[in-house]
């Protein structure tokens, strides 16, 4: 199965020797864990481990900078599905749509946990915040009576049904996990698009009373009543 190139893929001799070690090292982070050597990074890069030091420095400031180029591929990709989500979904259908490394990458940093991974996932919301936005100003998706819950929600969502199929499919390539998930969700993509067209409860009462709640808490009610009283 073909993997979709990233939507600025280029090739390597077009690639400044900075943006070569960034891409090799978002490779072997996502092949190997964080624990990928400069040596490694090197090697596939083409250059001298002291070349990345002298760029980078530190894998700490290699890592931030794979972070930002992750975020950045990442949010072209959603924000291409806003102009033309039927078409998306059916090139998903046949190919995830993001480069295997970008994706097992992100996944790598959020189970790592710590510090790191907040900030990271913190930095998705951010950007897939101008994306919903989009969502709704064209009238993609319904607006919300939170958006800011509702878009955390839904990042927790996602990354979190990809991170359990994640952890469990130790010792296949990003290439071999990302076409795992791709073959599986030809299951999925039908009950997701019906539980978020369709809806799955019945009737609204659990939402209105919940609504209800959260503008005036029983507390609030109590203290209303002996007021009139």
């Amino acid at each position: 199965m073909r993997i979709a190139p990233a939507p600025d893929e280029r090739p390597a001799a077009d690639l400044t020797a900075r943006a070569r070690i960034r891409d090799a090292a978002i490779a072997c982070f996502a092949e190997q864990g964080f624990d990928a050597s400069f040596r490694t990074i090197a090697q596939r890069a083409g250059v001298s481990p002291g070349l990345i030091t002298h760029h980078f420095g530190s894998k700490e400031a290699l890592r931030a900078e794979c972070d930002a180029e992750v975020l950045r591929q990442y949010t072209a990709v959603k924000t291409d599905a806003i102009d033309m989500p039927s078409e998306h979904l059916l090139r998903y259908l046949a190919d995830p749509g993001i480069a295997a490394d970008l994706m097992v990458y992100m996944l790598r940093v959020i189970h790592a946990g710590g510090e790191p991974a907040r900030l990271f996932l913190e930095r998705l919301i951010d950007r897939a915040r101008g994306v919903m936005a989009r969502s709704v100003e064209v009238g993609l998706v319904r607006a919300s009576r939170d958006e800011e819950a509702r878009l955390r929600y839904m990042t927790y969502l996602t990354m979190g049904s990809l991170l359990v199929q994640f952890v469990t499919s130790p010792g296949q390539t990003p290439e071999e996990f990302v076409a795992s998930i791709s073959a599986r969700g030809q299951d999925q993509i039908l009950p997701t698009l019906e539980l978020f067209t369709e809806g799955f409860l019945n009737d609204r009462t659990a939402l209105d009373d919940y609504v209800r709640y959260l503008w005036q808490p029983p507390d609030d009610q109590a203290g209303s009543q002996s007021q009139t009283a």
